[in-house]
């Protein structure tokens, strides 16, 4: 009898050790850790499980081919049509629209007229072409792997004036295309990834992960440690600066030398995170043209950062967490797309704007998005119109709202292809500039592919 009791305790304990470290293994994975990866790919496989099912039966029914390579469909907003119109309204504005189609088993980008929710555009180059000129290998090995055309990603394209488009598929190399998807150049100098914004001399600041790696990594053997930079490149693609995030934050005080190196197993790799990079324009009360706001998903944190004399002007924590997309408003204002992880109320994503003249922070039709069950757990974007109107996009479940300036949802998109399954957007942008508009639509007019 005694045997058995202590058999039964003994398994008992074995099993919460398992559960234990099962949950430390998808801590580890989804704050970005590197190590163990076979490991995360089967703990996650285990979470996605009821996912998993329903999809497999879903496909089952629907006669498809089921492919472990290819990004799975997403199941939230299943019962929702493609896109529907609640508000009447006509803008002059253009959606660049990244979005992964089931049906073509692809990533494409679409340009969306917002007069008319017509897709006047479509750009969807030949990926095995573009990596077969990268010869930086030794750096890029992961590409021929993760980035095969099946699982590639145009994550938030720029689109330029002549019709031509730069974008990268996320710790990838850069790349430029023409209107008609003909590859123009390629930078492989270092691994680029997240966003992609112009700069007032019509430089590009990218966010990139630094090889080999800066300084102070290098100094304390943190060999696996992901090297994030800030980087600008010209429209050539020709690197012009690039500065370790780790090295400006312990240059500036904002870690001490080697902290940043032993933070603990779940962000040892991976504790920075830099996911955008927001130029200044204009001067103003509280910035100089050229300062960059920089947001690091695994600080939790703001960055607001002089190049030109590597300053950091302003380090901004707040009631945010594990941020994404931080942009300049107005003269004293900037936005911040919080996903709002690990927080006590966490249910729903939000906008949050931090106004410099006040040092306080608001939130942004927060009633709204907690209706819509607005929730995305990585990545995430939000562009605010002039007219005030707000556009998120929940990229974890392929939905984009736009809403209104009175507080009123005027559409949704759902990204679903021709057969109903949907696919994830990979960071859109809203294009409102009128006589950039004219010049796209002209070149859709006349040119043929």
């Amino acid at each position: 009898m005694i045997k058995k009791f202590f058999k039964f305790y003994l398994i008992l304990l074995l099993i919460l050790i398992l559960i234990s470290l099962y949950g430390s293994l998808l801590k580890h994975h989804y704050s970005g850790g590197k190590k163990h990866q076979n490991l995360q790919k089967f703990a996650v496989t285990l979470a996605q499980i009821p996912n998993t099912a329903e999809d497999i039966i879903n496909n089952i029914f629907k006669g498809k081919n089921l492919d472990p390579n290819k990004p799975g469909v997403l199941i939230k907003h299943k019962d929702k049509i493609r896109f529907k119109q609640f508000v009447p309204n006509k803008r002059n504005a253009l959606l660049v629209l990244p979005r992964y189609d089931h049906s073509l088993n692809r990533s494409i980008i679409n340009l969306v007229d917002l007069n008319t929710f017509e897709i006047i555009h479509t750009y969807s180059h030949d990926i095995d072409a573009m990596h077969d000129q990268i010869v930086n290998r030794e750096e890029f090995d992961e590409v021929f792997v993760d980035d095969v055309p099946i699982r590639f990603e145009y994550r938030h394209p720029l689109l330029l004036e002549d019709g031509s488009i730069i974008s990268d598929s996320d710790y990838s190399v850069e790349f430029k295309i023409d209107y008609c998807s003909n590859l123009v150049w390629i930078n492989d100098d270092e691994k680029f990834h997240h966003s992609k914004m112009l700069d007032h001399n019509g430089d590009i600041w990218v966010a990139g992960q630094m090889y080999p790696q800066s300084k102070y990594v290098r100094e304390y053997k943190a060999y696996d440690f992901w090297d994030d930079s800030i980087i600008k490149i010209n429209l050539d693609g020709k690197i012009l600066f690039n500065k370790s995030v780790t090295e400006l934050m312990i240059e500036n005080k904002l870690i001490r030398d080697g902290n940043i190196f032993v933070n603990g197993l779940d962000n040892r790799f991976d504790p920075i995170h830099l996911n955008d990079i927001e130029p200044a324009f204009e001067d103003s009360k509280y910035w100089k043209k050229g300062d960059v706001f920089l947001s690091l998903r695994h600080q939790s944190s703001i960055i607001h950062y002089r190049p030109s004399d590597n300053k950091v002007i302003n380090y901004i924590k707040g009631p945010f967490s594990q941020q994404h997309d931080v942009d300049i408003i107005s003269d004293k204002e900037i936005s911040i797309f919080n996903n709002n992880n690990f927080l006590e109320e966490n249910e729903y994503s939000e906008i949050l704007v931090y106004n410099f003249e006040t040092k306080k922070f608001s939130k942004l039709f927060n009633e709204v998005l907690m209706k819509e069950n607005f929730k995305t757990f990585t990545a995430g974007l939000s562009h605010i119109f002039e007219d005030g109107a707000l556009l998120v996009e929940e990229q974890n479940h392929g939905r984009i709202i736009l809403i209104n300036n009175k507080g009123e949802k005027e559409w949704e998109f759902v990204n679903k292809d021709r057969n109903g399954d949907i696919g994830f957007i990979s960071w859109s942008r809203v294009i409102e500039n009128n006589s950039m508009i004219k010049k796209i639509k002209s070149i859709i007019k006349d040119k043929k592919c």
